[in-house]
């Protein structure tokens, strides 16, 4: 962390100081990426999820859902795993939020008020790990797909398509998951409140079933739901066919989501700290 670091008796005047350079504000978001990076190494269980998530929803929902919703896995496949990458960045999204609480609770946040950085990039710099890890939990979905008969009829170029789309609507709910890990008390009810907002969005969406087959009320409720403009998005990227209006919704959610809620986690966060 030798990059933010000042003399002692200089500390409390370049904390309070809130004009911080871009140049600065990028070292400092490098540095605490490389120290989330280490803690990463230090406790190599945290990627359990990125790491064997992809793979036990794989086989679980192709295996029990595929037979019924589309008459085969092999068919099943080309239809649902576009669907995971969606569900894959929210569900690792929802880690950041309870990362930044159980900071709190240790003490990280205490060191960092006293150094000179920019608020925003102790939360920033999260985000860039999280998504790092999305991306591990993103291609080791995509090489379960590959096993299981995933085949990709737009091109290289609709499947990166569909990755980057997937990473960046991930990364904006990694702000609201940021805000609900601020404002709630422990890491235990950050994950509570997560699962409540998490489960109706992601089954209550064409990631699984084809809306068409739902309840009327149901279908309606998939319509607005942004996981299911991401799925139908990644799902045409990669299968072929009409991407523009799904993809356009997509984004769209993605910087409404962003621009509501990150000044709200930096506002939170600066008070908080």
């Amino acid at each position: 962390m030798s990059a933010v670091t000042v003399p002692a008796g200089n500390t409390r005047a370049a904390a309070a100081d809130p004009r911080i350079g871009l140049r600065a504000n990028l070292r400092h978001i490098g540095a605490l990426v490389r120290r989330n990076v280490l803690q990463i190494r230090q406790d190599p269980e945290s990627m359990f999820d990125a790491l064997l998530m992809p793979i036990v929803f794989t086989l679980l929902f192709v295996y029990v859902f595929g037979g019924a919703l589309e008459g085969s896995q092999e068919k099943y496949v080309n239809y649902m795993v576009p669907g995971l990458m969606a569900m894959m960045g929210m569900n690792i999204a929802m880690a950041v939020g309870t990362g930044v609480n159980s900071d709190f609770k240790t003490g990280v946040m205490d060191r960092f008020r006293t150094m000179p950085i920019a608020r925003s990039s102790v939360l920033i710099a999260k985000i860039v790990v999280e998504i790092g890890r999305a991306l591990v939990a993103t291609v080791i979905l995509l090489l379960m797909g590959f096993i299981l008969g995933l085949h990709v009829d737009n091109g290289v170029f609709g499947l990166l398509g569909a990755v980057v789309l997937s990473l960046a609507f991930g990364a904006s709910l990694m702000w609201v998951f940021i805000l609900l890990g601020l404002v709630a008390r422990t890491p235990q009810s950050v994950q509570g409140l997560a699962m409540i907002v998490v489960l109706p969005l992601q089954f209550g969406s064409s990631i699984f079933a084809k809306p068409t087959t739902m309840p009327g009320w149901l279908e309606a409720f998939t319509r607005y739901n942004p996981l299911s403009n991401l799925a139908d998005a990644s799902r045409n990227l990669i299968n072929g066919g009409a991407v523009a209006h799904s993809a356009m919704m997509t984004v769209m959610w993605a910087v409404g989501i962003t621009a509501i809620s990150a000044p709200l986690a930096v506002a939170r966060f600066r008070n908080k700290t």
